[in-house]
């Protein structure tokens, strides 16, 4: 048997397609939902990913603002610069790419955010909302990206029992949360599993659908995978590859090729959950401009 593959590239452009229709609606009735992007420093990883965003955004019709801040910015500065977005009735949705420099505390910036333009889903008014079932939060991108693969692919986790090996709070802890909803994409039985776990194999070969978020290659083996189990990788990594030209290839934290044979279903690393995190900020952005439009 070989995994069916789940393409999160052909799932995330299905659902920009939808959003581009949403957007167009929207903009006919005076409505342009407005993203802002703040980047701090030179990081060259967060230049590239606030860059595809930014240009995600546009193709979506989406009001895009970016504003990339020097290295030596200092924390007063950024938080006055929230205040300004929060107050800025023609943005909907603030994004501050992290990590900052060290100086400035993560928390107290994401803090400042207004809960109601937080489509990264972070705040901790969010994370309660989501923790209490509110069908209306803007959840995580990641956690609410991996849900709606699921359900376009046919892998509905209702009733089923879903592993989730990783707990941060980017990824595992709200991944479990949707998970558990009385909501479309939710009503599972949930495990999260992580580093402490004793014989995590044992734990994995239990799921019926297994999402993997750890951020180190190789977790997951055959022998770890029920057959049949829906396996969804999370993890993006590089490993070294003289054989390619940039010297390194990227995989997830799954053993792709010996997983595959056991599997039902899979997806793959690149080109499986990484476009569905764009494409859910996208959802977020028109999700809060909607919302805003009600208010």
């Amino acid at each position: 048997m070989s995994a069916t593959i789940i393409s999160g590239t052909e799932i995330a452009r299905a659902i920009r397609d939808e959003l581009n229709a949403q957007v167009a609606q929207l903009a006919e009735d005076g409505r342009v939902p407005g993203l802002a992007t703040v980047l701090v420093g030179e990081n060259p990883a967060s230049r590239l990913y606030v860059g595809m965003k930014n240009r995600a955004a546009a193709e979506a019709g989406i009001h895009s603002r970016q504003i990339t801040l020097p290295d030596t910015t200092t924390e007063d500065e950024l938080l006055a610069l929230i205040d300004e977005l929060n107050r800025d009735p023609a943005i909907h949705g603030i994004l501050v790419q992290l990590p900052l420099p060290r100086r400035i505390d993560d928390a107290k910036v994401l803090l400042a955010i207004d809960p109601d333009k937080d489509v990264d889903g972070f705040h901790p008014v969010n994370v309660g909302r989501l923790a209490t079932g509110d069908p209306d939060v803007l959840a995580p991108c990641t956690p609410r990206g991996i849900i709606e693969m699921l359900l376009r692919s046919g892998a509905d986790p209702s009733g089923k029992h879903v592993v989730v090996v990783g707990r941060s709070n980017i990824v595992g802890k709200p991944m479990a949360l949707l998970l558990l909803r009385k909501a479309p994409g939710g009503n599972a039985t949930v495990t999260v599993a992580h580093s402490r776990t004793a014989d995590l194999g044992a734990v994995a070969r239990t799921a019926d659908i297994l999402v993997v978020a750890v951020g180190w290659p190789g977790t997951i083996t055959r022998e770890m995978v029920k057959p049949g189990a829906v396996v969804i990788d999370v993890g993006t990594n590089r490993v070294d590859d003289p054989t390619r030209e940039r010297g390194y290839r990227v995989v997830g934290d799954v053993e792709f090729d010996e997983v595959r044979e056991v599997a039902s279903a899979i997806t793959p690393v690149p080109g499986g959950v990484g476009p569905m995190t764009i494409a859910m900020l996208l959802a977020n952005t028109v999700e809060a401009a909607v919302r805003r439009g009600r208010g």
